[in-house]
């Protein structure tokens, strides 16, 4: 399922027009967003948690030419499913 589709099924379910479903979700999406940016976790009850995790700095290989490469620390955006959502998945 991608966005337009998922835009479709948000408004079929919620009676509301495609604008107003798309104007939801990319609240929703923006909102996450933000509170990443701001070091924040985002905890959806019943479906999982988005937290920002630290890349510690790490040394890598250029695969074309098998030279060395310093590949910078950084925050990095991490989905933490919650138990309802894995017990419908039958984890």
């Amino acid at each position: 399922m991608n966005k337009t589709e998922l835009i479709a099924k948000l408004a079929l379910d919620t009676d509301l027009t495609r604008d107003q479903a798309q104007a939801a979700l990319q609240s929703v999406i923006n909102t996450i967003t933000e509170q990443l940016q701001q070091g924040d976790a985002v905890n959806i009850l019943g479906f999982g948690s988005f937290v920002v995790a630290e890349r510690a700095a790490r040394t890598a290989r250029n695969p074309r030419t098998g030279e060395a490469i310093e590949i910078a620390a950084g925050k990095v955006p991490r989905f933490k499913p919650g138990k309802a959502l894995k017990d419908a998945l039958g984890a």
